[in-house]
C-alpha cells in the first residue's frame, strides 16, 4: 500500500514521485494572441461611467466591471453571444482565464445582467472612446466615410405582427358602432358616457344571476371602449413613420429580408442597422426602425459628428440614400456628396433608353427652358412653384406638350387615358440639380475609386459580421438592448480588424489599393 504525503504544490508518492504545479496561463498564450491585444487596447479606456452604474452601497461585485467588459467584448470577438456559453468559456478556455486576471468565472446571470443592465449606459461612451484611441494611433482619419445599412432579425416572434392598415380599418368600424349606439365621436366622451350610465345600473355577476338589458348594453360599450383604446395604442406605437410593429418587441418593424431560412424574402420583425466605416474600422453604428435607408442618413451623421466632434469631408453611400433632404444636408454641412443616384444603373439599359416618355430621353433646351420629344414636338413651361420644405426652398416646374393630337407614338409616350389630354412632365428642379452634382462627383476618377472602396470596406464589414462572426439575429428585445449588442459587436469587430492588420503588416492604411481602369 502506498503512503501518500501532501505538500503545498506537489504530491509525493513512496516509490515514484509526481509533481503537480499550478497552471500558468501566461506560458500557454502565444505572444501574438488576439486576447493580449484586446486586453492592452481596452486597458486604455476610461471606465468611470461604467463604475458609476454600480451602487456604492451593498455587496461589491466579485468580478471587476472593467474585467467583465473585457470578457464580454472578447466573447463577441470569438463569436460567443450566449451568456451560458460565455460562462463555459470563462471556466475552461485558457484565453478567457487569462483575461479574468485571477477573478472567479462569472455565472451566466451576472453576464446577462451586465450586458443588458449595468453596461447599457456606458457601452456607447466606451465605444467612441476607442474610436478616438484608434484615431490617436493613426488608424483612422476624417477624410471619407462609407455609409451602408442592413436588416437584422429581431428576437421577437415572427408571427406577432400588427399592421397599420388593418388597425385603422378596425378602428373606423369601432368608431362607427359607438356613434350608432351613443352618438359620441370621441374616446373621452365615451368614457364619460360609460361612467354616467354605469352609476345607475345594478350589476349582476356570478352563476344564476340574470343580467339586465342595461348592463348588457353597458358591457358592449365597454368592450368597444377597450378595443378603441387598444387600436389607438397600436397607432401610437407605430408613429408616423412605420406601418407595422411586433407585439413582442414594439421597436421592431416587419421588413422583407434578403436572406432567410426559406429563401423567399419573408417579412420578419427586424431592425435597420446603419454603420459608418473609415479605414476598414466601424467608426459609427446605430439602429433604426425605418424600413428604408434614406430617412436614416441625416440623424445618423448628426450622431456620429456629435461623438467625433469632427465631421467627415466626403460621404459615400449607395442609391438607397438618395433624397433631396440628404443632398441639402450634406451641402449645408460642407460635406462632398458621393451618393449614387437611384437611376444611375437603370438609365444605362436599352429598355430605359427606349422609353421615350421619360424626360431623361428628351432633348432639353436650357436657355429657353423647354423639352423636345422624340417626335419633335415642344413641351413648354406651364408654371413653376417654389415651396419651403424642411427649411429649404424647393422649386418644381410643370411642362406640357403644345399638341399631342395625331401623334403616332402617343401610346408609348403619354399615359393619360383621355385621348385629347397632352403629355405633361413634372420636373423637381432642385432635386435634379443636386442629383446631377452627385452624379458628377461619383463619375470622376476619385469618385469611382471611392465607390470601389465602399464595396470593399462597408459591405465587407457586414459580410464579416454575418459570416465570420455569425451574427444574424439579435438576442435581446427593445431598441435600447439592441443598441448595446451592436456597440459590443462593433468594438469586437474593430479589435479583430486591428489584430488582422497588425499581423498582415497593414497598420495605418486607410484605403484599399485598387487600380481604376
Amino acid at each position: 500500500m502506498k503512503k501518500q504525503l501532501k505538500q503545498d504544490q506537489c504530491t509525493v508518492y513512496e516509490r515514484n514521485g509526481q509533481l503537480v504545479f499550478t497552471l500558468n496561463n501566461e506560458i500557454l498564450l502565444p505572444e501574438n494572441a488576439p486576447v493580449r491585444l484586446t486586453s492592452a487596447q481596452l486597458e486604455e479606456l476610461d471606465y468611470s461611467k461604467l463604475y458609476r452604474a454600480y451602487s456604492a452601497k451593498g455587496r461589491k461585485s466579485k468580478v471587476d466591471p472593467r474585467v467583465l467588459f473585457k470578457v464580454t467584448v472578447y466573447g463577441y470577438q470569438c463569436g460567443i453571444y450566449s451568456s451560458r456559453k460565455l460562462e463555459e468559456a470563462c471556466r475552461y478556455r485558457v484565453d478567457f482565464m487569462w483575461l479574468l486576471e485571477e477573478y472567479p468565472a462569472p455565472d451566466h446571470a451576472t453576464l446577462a445582467r451586465f450586458r443588458t443592465g449595468r453596461c447599457a449606459e456606458a457601452v456607447e461612451d466606451l465605444f467612441y472612446q476607442y474610436i478616438k484611441l484608434l484615431e490617436e494611433q493613426g488608424e483612422t482619419d476624417h477624410e471619407v466615410v462609407f455609409i451602408d445599412g442592413t436588416k437584422l432579425e429581431s428576437c421577437a416572434g415572427r408571427y406577432t405582427f400588427c399592421w397599420r392598415g388593418s388597425t385603422e380599418k378596425h378602428l373606423e368600424k369601432v368608431k362607427g358602432k359607438v356613434f350608432e349606439l351613443t352618438g359620441t365621436d370621441s374616446l373621452d366622451k365615451l368614457r364619460e358616457y360609460l361612467e354616467e350610465s354605469g352609476s345607475s345600473i345594478t350589476f349582476a355577476h356570478g352563476k344564476g344571476c340574470r343580467k339586465s338589458e342595461a348592463q348588457r348594453q353597458w358591457e358592449e360599450l365597454d368592450a368597444l371602449r377597450q378595443r378603441w383604446e387598444k387600436y389607438e395604442e397600436s397607432l401610437k406605437i407605430m408613429g408616423d413613420s412605420r406601418n407595422s410593429y411586433s407585439k413582442t418587441d414594439h421597436d421592431a418593424t416587419f421588413m422583407r429580408m434578403k436572406d432567410d431560412h426559406m429563401r423567399n424574402g419573408q417579412l420578419k420583425p427586424a431592425y435597420n442597422v446603419q454603420i459608418a466605416v473609415n479605414s476598414e474600422y466601424i467608426t459609427g453604428i446605430d439602429v433604426f426602425s425605418n424600413r428604408t435607408d434614406f430617412g436614416t442618413l441625416v440623424p445618423f451623421l448628426k450622431q456620429v459628428q456629435r461623438h467625433h466632434e469632427v465631421k467627415y469631408k466626403e460621404v459615400t453611400a449607395d442609391a438607397g440614400y438618395e433624397s433631396l433632404e440628404n443632398y441639402l444636408f450634406l451641402e449645408e454641412n460642407g460635406q462632398l456628396s458621393l451618393i449614387k443616384p437611384a437611376n444611375y444603373e437603370v438609365q444605362k439599359t436599352k429598355k430605359f433608353k427606349k422609353q421615350i416618355g421619360r424626360m431623361e430621353n428628351m432633348t432639353y433646351n436650357a436657355e429657353e427652358d423647354y423639352f423636345i420629344c422624340a417626335e419633335g414636338r415642344k413641351l413648354s413651361l406651364r408654371r413653376e412653384t417654389t415651396q419651403l420644405q424642411n427649411g429649404h426652398f424647393v422649386t418644381t416646374a410643370y411642362y406640357r406638350c403644345e399638341n399631342c393630337k395625331n401623334c403616332p407614338r402617343r401610346s408609348e409616350c403619354c399615359q393619360a387615358k383621355e385621348p385629347d389630354k397632352p403629355k405633361e412632365i413634372t420636373l423637381k428642379k432642385t432635386f435634379q440639380e443636386k442629383r446631377a452634382q452627385s452624379q458628377a462627383n461619383i463619375t470622376t476618377e476619385h469618385g469611382i475609386y471611392l465607390r470601389m472602396c465602399r464595396s470593399i470596406q462597408v459591405e465587407g464589414a457586414f459580410a464579416l459580421l454575418k459570416t465570420d462572426f455569425g451574427f444574424r439575429r439579435f438576442l435581446t428585445r427593445g431598441k435600447k438592448n439592441v443598441r448595446t449588442e451592436l456597440f459590443f459587436l462593433a468594438m469586437a469587430f474593430n479589435l479583430k480588424k486591428l489584430w488582422m492588420k497588425r499581423e498582415n503588416g497593414r497598420l495605418k492604411t486607410h484605403l484599399s489599393k485598387i487600380q481604376v481602369a
